[in-house]
């Protein structure tokens, strides 16, 4: 059973992609791995492929396998092994013996001249397929007759075959989805507020349809449902359908999405740290982190104490390291919960702003604070005294704006904490002169809080006043 169309389906670039790699006429093709994080709409595209591919008349048999378990594909292949043959009897397999029949199955599609498709939908860990352990190797071989294509987090290097990342939607897709979505339950939103809407979710394929199909419920309008949205006091799990109301036979809500994603990742050796790691990432600026903080004596403590016990055992009691915390990225990135570009080092990580929240409302609120102070002093340790690099600088400066946003009671919890005094003073080394006296005259009246006296508040006082100072010409002290 092929995975019925989305509503409001959008032709996207990855459509493309699958049918220029499809390969010539009496070509073997490895195969077509379409990667992504869950909820990008790997699935839908796999199976807009694959229906077309069977409506042309383009293959004599098409096989949709879920790709979730080993013994998922196996019942697949032995189901697939008894209509090869026997075509015209009912579809049956010797369900006692799955292995043989999968092997049956494979070898036709290697001596076959019928034309064949198999689709691997959602494989979960390409251990699944492989021939280890004195398995049968589950991978179909490359033919001329014969295509697989399959969907996975997964962006393993020894995965085989031709691999398409699918990225989120464009603007242009998600503002056409989202118009259309409304618009066929007779809402006509404005498109400002539906554009803003499909910003505040990230362009995420699954977030944009649970949302849509929430407010439609619900009766709201999409500045209503931004409001939601920002409110602090609502978890991402309020702003989305119960499970009975999914639209498009989604298995999963969004915050329940990504979860056995992280579970792999922390399966992943280093075992234990791809979680703490995306709990420091998740205060972090969604656009890039430097991998310096990451990697910093503060992280690495923090990974230390918060790494996460391995199927029930105790977690390795070995300090972490700097290689440790870098594999950690990797693991991050090979489950497709982050981006990982080590050849950016200024921009190292890159996070979906919804990975991070559904990350954030899962620590207990003494957690995140102690998490949010652990950020700050990374970012406080691997900044430098005089930043020649201004690219670094505004790296720098944006993720201490992102950590602040999230926890800004973290930061004021002993007083101001330096990072945001050097954040502003960053500023003022940058030349940014409206913008600096504008932090520092916000930061001083925030510090009112301290009493007129405490040191924090003569502090910012005073970085207000020496940047007034430079400013050309002076403005004054008035």
């Amino acid at each position: 059973m092929i995975p019925r169309q989305a509503d409001c389906f959008q032709h996207r670039g990855a459509v493309d992609a699958l049918n220029s790699t499809s390969g010539a006429a009496g070509t073997a093709v490895l195969g077509q791995i379409l990667s992504g994080t869950g909820g990008i709409g790997k699935t839908q595209l796999a199976a807009r492929h694959a229906r077309t591919t069977w409506e042309a008349q383009q293959v004599d048999l098409l096989v949709w396998a879920s790709a979730t378990s080993r013994d998922a594909v196996l019942s697949a292949y032995a189901q697939a092994a008894a209509t090869v043959s026997l075509p015209d009897a009912p579809v049956t397999a010797d369900l006692d013996d799955l292995e043989t029949a999968a092997a049956h199955f494979l070898a036709w599609t290697q001596s076959t001249q019928r034309r064949w498709l198999i689709v691997l939908d959602d494989l979960s860990d390409p251990a699944d397929l492989g021939g280890i352990d004195d398995r049968r190797d589950l991978w179909p071989t490359p033919s001329p007759t014969g295509r697989t294509l399959v969907t996975t987090r997964r962006r393993d290097a020894a995965l085989p075959g031709h691999h398409i990342d699918v990225g989120l939607f464009t603007a242009e897709e998600a503002e056409n989805y989202l118009t259309a979505k409304l618009a066929a339950a007779g809402r006509h939103d404005g498109r400002e507020d539906i554009t803003a809407l499909a910003c505040d979710l990230g362009r995420l394929p699954l977030a944009l349809a649970q949302a849509a199909t929430y407010l439609i419920d619900l009766h709201l309008d999409c500045a209503a449902y931004r409001a939601r949205l920002t409110d602090r006091t609502r978890g991402l799990p309020d702003l989305i359908p119960e499970g009975s109301g999914l639209p498009d036979a989604h298995r999963a809500t969004v915050a329940a999405t990504w979860s056995l994603s992280v579970e792999h990742a922390d399966r992943l050796r280093p075992t234990g740290l791809a979680r703490p790691m995306l709990q420091l990432a998740s205060l972090l600026d969604p656009n890039g982190i430097p991998a310096t903080i990451l990697t910093s004596r503060a992280a690495l403590a923090y990974l230390t104490e918060h790494r996460t016990a391995d199927h029930g055992n105790a977690p390795c009691s070995r300090p972490v390291g700097v290689d440790d915390a870098a594999d950690a990225l990797r693991c991050l990135h090979r489950l497709s919960l982050a981006d990982h570009s080590p050849d950016t080092p200024h921009h190292a990580l890159r996070v979906h702003n919804l990975i991070q929240r559904t990350t954030r409302e899962t620590l207990p609120a003494a957690a995140s604070e102690a998490l949010a102070v652990t950020c700050a002093a990374a970012l406080l340790e691997v900044w430098p005294e005089t930043v020649l690099d201004t690219t670094l600088a505004q790296a720098l400066r944006a993720n201490t704006y992102a950590l602040s946003a999230h926890a800004p009671a973290a930061l004021w919890r002993d007083g101001i904490h330096p990072v945001l005094i050097r954040t502003g003073s960053s500023l003022g080394d940058a030349g940014l002169t409206a913008g600096t006296l504008a932090y520092f005259r916000d930061l001083a009246t925030t510090a009112r809080s301290l009493g007129p006296d405490h040191p924090d508040t003569l502090t910012a006082r005073s970085a207000l006043l020496h940047w007034r100072d430079r400013a050309d010409p002076p403005l004054g002290r008035h």
